[in-house]
């Protein structure tokens, strides 16, 4: 074991322990800090220091989200239940080169790569097909839109190939994945199989040069004549993803048009940049993968710290992630700048929590389990955020100068390593998924295994013999579905069965975990686990569980697999109906986003709706048609309504929203049609009068209104206005507009995960799960108000959430206590608290429902 990295370690968990000894104020006391844009030690909210940058940072409560084309067209989607859309296959019967003439885009001075010396967005295209035309080496394709609409780009660079020899080329890829066994027997394939690899490229937007360096690369590929190149190339195939964000690239953001990072959506899908890389890394299966990115002051190359993901295959990642790592090192320091003469290995270099590959939400981490070694490259120098502003135009095209050498110089140097050790990738690959296959128990690591590899690295999981989704529900549906779209394999029962005294009906599904992607599987449906006392610090989510925050029904079978008939699901069975005899009113319960679409689908349309109670809606049995096409649409199930119900009118809600983009992102998923506001918005005057709830989470701050406003606000509370917040800026607006008579005490502000909660009230606890997610939790203490959850007795089931050194604001100090709210105001009006993230990302599906019945409930 590496002594160095040990002692940095325990110095690492003494100086955490110490920081976060200070414990949070009973009232989350302003935004959280700012983190310094350039890297280093920053506050985490809530208390305490990270040695790396908490998540996303603060904005999330505090930059409110304006309505954009991208979520409005969202909101504009036609609803339809027609299959969808195919996803991106390179598989195409026909050989290589494939090239296409790329659509050229209006030029735009505004794209700000262009004050870089940077390609702008608008010449890639053009790029691309004059390389096509140069070269037989290179074919060029679009695999996607982005979320703002423009073109999503995959090169592939590779030696010319027939139709015959591409056709063998996939069917040995199937054969690797499908029956590895098989794969490991043909010799053919191990001498002429194409080692492939893939680069992504300026997945954030304002992190550039990722594209440029490999431009330059393909470049080179595509245009050397010497026989190494040459030879290089009938072996291997080159697949590129040049901008993951373009949105991002021309706007100088992170962020893609819709505001989402994408780079922690991978587990979620929700945009379409993510969707497109999934599908490219699921169609070209490649062995080595790395996603450029940028800045970290020095040049950082993972492979990363503990801890590690429990569902990876490690062993067969690690050995090649570490070497490959060591020579992308090597690489940059043959540059010759003074900016490159060493890199952060975060395994090799970091305390564990400072650089983890823990959530599968990032490109690499998603990679390892589609077979690949997947690596994050962070280009050193900063030209983004304050720099981009402030630093001289000669000073940021050196920087940008550097970093292209330093992205070029790590693809270049991965490609090397990918071709040298061609054969132990390829076998590794092969292993990887027949262990999946073969349901075998991952192997334990020992000590030493690569330099460094210790206790601290050994991270494994259990992995069930099947899970069970009962069919049925649009929550179900969804979750098979997404599954699909990851590859991971799904089966329905053929006829009724038993499991662990259970009784299932045909139609369930079931996910045998004897498959070759078992990690993914297990990943994205496992409860997860709690982490807390195995790090001091985590940077991003610790706990996920679709299986646990999408609504559906899982179960998990640790031994058996049911003995039924199965047959395979390649689409989740249609779940909508309207359950009525006609002439009939109908009554739909809200118990799915889904559900909530629906109600807003028929109240655009017109159609007088009532509500008996919060979670239910009664349809008046003339509105029988436009259930109907809704049910087949979304896969909602309408039943009888009960002949005494009359209920109350519903009337289309009025929102303004302060709120996050992910936010905004769920609420017009959802249907609702929002007027995006912030502090500046309400300074400037926006008119309150005819909104029926505010919602309060990110961007709007009660004191720093101005006096008309303030005073605005006053009005539309005292008049009986609706308000819902969520987190520690609507902890603070609920305080300083004394909304509700509580006070919001705040947890670890790098606490996440997923937690169990108790329902109880009538709006948002009603039939709600029994599980709920945080990311800088909140709860409530005070009289007046209605509990409507509470956090657990144990509250955190997966994730890392740890005390203060006092003892103060972890867990233990949460059970029990109220994570969600509700009252009446003193103007009469209806309010909702939320201390938990409903909307997170547009990740726990499960919870849209309940915080849309909060948000009905408080319109009304």
């Amino acid at each position: 074991m590496d002594l160095s990295r040990t002692l940095a370690g325990i110095g690492a968990a003494l100086l955490a322990t110490a920081l976060l000894a200070n414990p949070v104020s009973a009232v989350p006391g302003g935004d959280p800090a700012a983190a310094p844009s350039g890297g280093g030690p920053a506050p985490v909210p809530g208390g305490g220091q990270t040695t790396r940058d908490f998540g996303n940072g603060p904005e999330r409560n505090e930059i409110a989200a304006l309505d954009d084309a991208a979520i409005s067209a969202l909101s504009a989607r036609a609803l339809t239940a027609d299959t969808p859309a195919t996803a991106w296959t390179v598989t195409r019967r026909k050989g290589f080169p494939r090239q296409n003439e790329l659509p050229v885009w209006p030029v735009n001075p505004d794209d700000r790569s262009i004050k870089l010396g940077l390609i702008p967005y608008h010449l890639i295209a053009p790029k691309l097909n004059a390389l096509q035309k140069a070269s037989d080496r290179v074919s060029a394709e679009i695999v996607g839109k982005s979320a703002g609409g423009r073109d999503l780009y995959l090169v592939t660079v590779t030696a010319p190939e027939s139709a015959a020899e591409a056709a063998r080329q996939d069917r040995w890829r199937e054969l690797i994945e499908e029956d590895p066994a098989a794969a490991k027997r043909d010799r053919s394939l191990k001498a002429g199989y194409k080692t492939p690899v893939w680069i992504n490229a300026n997945i954030h937007g304002n992190e550039w040069e990722g594209t440029d360096g490999a431009l330059r690369v393909i470049e080179r590929l595509s245009t050397a004549t010497d026989a190494a190149t040459r030879d290089f190339l009938k072996r291997s195939r080159v697949y590129v993803t040049v901008t993951n964000n373009p949105d991002g690239r021309v706007a100088g953001t992170r962020a893609n048009g819709a505001g989402f990072d994408i780079n922690r959506d991978h587990a979620t899908s929700s945009q379409p940049e993510s969707r497109a890389v999934r599908d490219v890394v699921i169609a070209t299966q490649p062995f080595v993968m790395l996603d450029e990115h940028g800045y970290t002051g020095t040049t950082l190359i993972e492979p990363a710290t503990p801890p590690h993901g429990q569902n990876y295959e490690y062993d067969l990642y690690i050995k090649h992630a570490l070497p490959n790592a060591l020579g992308m090192e090597k690489a940059i320091q043959q540059l010759g700048h003074p900016e490159t003469t060493a890199a952060d290995i975060p395994f090799r270099d970091y305390a564990p929590g400072d650089w983890d590959d823990w959530p599968p939400i990032f490109t690499p981490m998603y990679a390892i389990y589609q077979g690949a070694v997947g690596h994050t490259v962070e280009i050193p120098l900063q030209v983004n955020n304050a720099a981009y502003n402030n630093l001289p135009v000669e000073e940021l095209q050196r920087r940008a100068r550097i970093n292209t050498d330093v992205a070029a110089a790590t693809i270049e140097a991965a490609l090397t390593y990918a071709d040298t050790n061609r054969g132990t990738l390829l076998a590794d690959q092969i292993e990887q998924f027949r262990r999946g296959w073969a349901g075998e128990p991952s192997p334990t690591i020992p000590d030493g295994f690569v330099d460094g590899f210790g206790p601290e690295d050994r991270y494994s999981a259990t992995f069930p013999r099947a899970y069970v989704i009962p069919a049925g529900t649009p929550a179900a549906a969804r979750l098979v579905d997404h599954l699909i779209s990851h590859d991971v394999r799904v089966t329905a029962a053929r006829s009724d069965f038993r499991l662990g005294g259970r009784h299932y009906a045909k139609g369930t599904y079931l996910v045998d975990m004897h498959q070759p992607k078992r990690g993914l599987a297990n990943v994205l449906l496992e409860a997860g686990r709690d982490i807390s006392g195995l790090v001091p610090q985590m940077y991003d989510i610790s706990g996920w569980s679709h299986g646990l925050l999408w609504g559906a029904t899982v179960d998990s079978s640790l031994r058996t697999l049911p003995r039924v008939s199965v047959t395979k699901v390649t689409r989740a069975a249609p779940t909508g109906a309207v359950d009525a005899p006609r002439g009939r009113d109908l009554s739909l319960s809200l118990r799915d986003g889904n559900d909530v679409r629906a109600v807003n689908e028929l109240l655009t349309r017109g159609v007088k709706l009532r509500r008996t109670d919060a979670a239910t809606v009664l349809v008046p049995a003339e509105a029988r048609p436009e259930a109907s096409a809704l049910a087949k649409a979304l896969g909602v199930r309408f039943t009888a309504a009960r002949g005494h119900d009359r209920g109350t009118v519903i009337e289309p809600p009025v929102i303004a929203a302060a709120v996050s983009a992910d936010e905004l992102f769920a609420l017009k998923e959802m249907g609702f049609v929002v007027q995006p506001v912030s502090t500046a918005i309400l300074n400037a005057g926006f008119d309150l009068s005819a909104v029926d709830t505010l919602i309060v989470s990110s961007g709007l701050s009660y004191s720093a209104l101005t006096p008309a406003a303030r005073t605005a606000v006053d009005a539309y509370l005292a008049g009986g206005g609706g308000v819902v917040t969520r987190g520690a800026t609507g902890a603070n607006f609920n305080a300083a507009a004394r909304v509700l008579p509580v006070t919001a005490t705040a947890g670890r502000g790098d606490a996440n995960g997923v937690v169990t909660v108790t329902n109880e009230g009538r709006i948002v606890g009603a039939g709600s799960p029994a599980h709920s997610f945080i990311y800088s939790p909140l709860w409530f203490t005070g009289t007046g108000v209605t509990v409507e959850q509470r956090y657990g007795t144990t509250p955190l089931v997966a994730g890392h959430w740890l005390p203060t050194d006092a003892g103060t604001n972890g867990p233990a100090q949460a059970a029990g206590q109220p994570a969600v709210v509700s009252g009446v105001t003193a103007g009469g009006g209806h309010a909702v608290l939320f201390g938990t993230e409903p909307l997170f990302r547009a990740h726990p599906k499960g919870l849209y429902a309940p915080y849309a019945r909060a948000l009905l409930w408080t319109a009304s």
